[in-house]
């Protein structure tokens, strides 16, 4: 089974979490915590700041390793690699998305998530 590798960007302020709506693809108009695919020589770091960049036209800091989610989908195995971050700058723009939103702890049930991003979910509401 083909192997993926992202980092995901758990963006915190103000007690509130920032999730993003996929605009495209098999999931669609679902839930995630933005990033994407890790390149050659990249850190997860180094990658995530990357993503962001390129899907929100937003700078961020990474501050905190939150967990790996293991999932597997139908045609591939998922590896996540999840952090806690801030935005530090830029202005948001949807380059990959086609909504987002600001949500405190408790309103993430109530989101259509991408299925394993539902693991991430679950592992903010231990720490």
């Amino acid at each position: 089974m083909k192997i993926i590798e992202v980092v995901a960007a758990v963006i915190k302020h103000d007690n509130k979490i920032f999730t993003t709506r996929r605009g495209y693809g098999e999931f669609e108009n679902m839930w995630e915590f933005p990033g994407g695919k890790i390149e050659a020589e990249e850190t997860r770091e180094d990658a995530l700041i990357r993503e962001i960049k390129e899907e929100l036209e937003l700078d961020i800091t990474v501050s905190t390793y939150i967990t790996t989610v293991e999932y597997d989908y139908t045609n591939f195995h998922l590896t996540m690699h999840c952090f806690l971050c801030e935005v530090c700058g830029g202005k948001l723009q949807l380059n990959a998305h086609n909504a987002v939103k600001w949500a405190c702890l408790e309103e993430l049930d109530n989101l259509h998530w991408v299925p394993a991003d539902i693991l991430v979910v679950e592992k903010l509401k231990e720490i």
